[in-house]
Parts: C-alpha cells; structure tokens; sequence
C-alpha cells in the first residue's frame, strides 16, 4: 500500500506528539518529518518529499498565512491543510482564499482530522460542516458576517500585522512589497472597517481573535 507522506508544522510538541500517534494509526500514512517554525518547515520541504503539510496558524517565526503563501510560492501543488485553535469564522474563509486546502479545528475529533487529511489527498480540498455553512450563509441577501471576510488575502495579512503591533516598514520587509503598497493596502482596509486609525484596527483584530 502507498504510504502518504505528512509533515507537521506545529510550534507545541505536545500537539506534534498527538497527531504523530495519530497518523501512526493509520496504514496509508506516514510522518515526513516535523517543524516547529516556518524557516524549519520551508527547509524540511527542500529536504524530503511530502504530499501534504499539516499547517498550524501560529508559529514563533512567522505567522501561518505567510508561511501558507511561500509554500503556495514555491510548492504550488503541494497540498496545504491548516490547523488552528481558532474558531472557523475567525480564520477559515481568508485563509481558503489564499489558497490553504483546508481548515480543520485542533481540538477536532482525531478522526475528522484523518478524514479531513484524507479528503485533501484525494480530492484536493476539505470543507469541513462549519465552514461549509458559513459558505452557504453568506449567500443570503440578509447575511450578517465578521467585516474581515470581504478583506483580499493582502489587506487580511495587512490588518494582522498591524494589529501585532508591526510598522510600515516591518509590513514591507515581510510581506516583500514597498511601503507604499502597505499604506495602500491600510488605506483599504480602513475603508472596507469603516475605522480610522491603527488604534481601531488593533481593537477590532483583538475583539474578533485574529491576534
């Protein structure tokens, strides 16, 4: 039988032990090595195939979405399955949107996160019953959903960063684009909040957990 190879990107080792026995349960899978920061999983894919990243969305080094991005960068094919302590309306839809095979809640069933891994090897995405009810929901004319959904995946990390207290500057340098496009992309994101200050945003990010 062919053995799925699975790399698990995850700053806490005790949550890295977890899904280790997990896939150690399961014939068709396998552990491809483990990363405990974004630079560690970025090397370890250079350094061994794999056919799926578990991805959590808060490493030490550099957050999930922009981990997700230079994976997408570099490895477009490769699939992409993110994990989280966050409830799905926090993060699941952006996160889809820049380009993550699926969203799935850590403290999920351990067999929803094998099916949901399995669902991504075979059929390339995984919508989980939550997610797909926000989906359908926001198809309702009258459909009330958090502000930050209708963000693009840049102005989304751009209000992130921000909130984590980021400059201009250190926006620029992470995400490789000008200063100038950080002040446009802040300039939207005003805008789409109807807010006016950095202060507003880093409140907003804090109230709805994206921090």
């Amino acid at each position: 039988m062919q053995k799925h190879r699975i790399l698990l990107v995850d700053d806490h080792e005790i949550v890295r032990t977890g899904l280790r026995q997990l896939l150690e349960l399961e014939p068709d899978m396998e552990l491809a090595g483990e990363a405990a920061t974004s630079a560690d999983a970025l090397a370890r894919l250079r350094q061994a195939d794999c056919d799926l990243v578990l991805l959590d969305i808060a490493l030490p080094d550099r957050s999930g979405a922009d981990t997700l991005k230079l994976i997408r960068g570099a490895y477009p094919d490769l699939p992409v399955l993110v994990l989280s302590t966050y409830p799905e309306e926090q993060y699941a839809i952006n996160l889809l949107r820049a380009g993550a095979s699926g969203y799935v809640r850590k403290d999920a069933p351990g067999g929803e996160i094998v099916r949901a891994i399995r669902q991504v090897l075979q059929s390339g995405r995984y919508i989980s019953p939550a997610v797909s009810e926000m989906l359908v929901s926001q198809l309702r004319p009258d459909a009330t959903r958090p502000l930050h959904q209708d963000l693009s995946e840049r102005e989304f990390q751009v209000l992130c960063k921000i909130a984590a207290g980021r400059t201009v500057s250190q926006i620029a340098a992470e995400l490789f684009i000008s200063v100038k496009t950080v002040s446009t992309y802040r300039s939207r994101v005003l805008e789409k909040l109807g807010m006016r200050s950095n202060a507003e945003l880093t409140h907003y990010a804090v109230k709805n957990g994206l921090v």
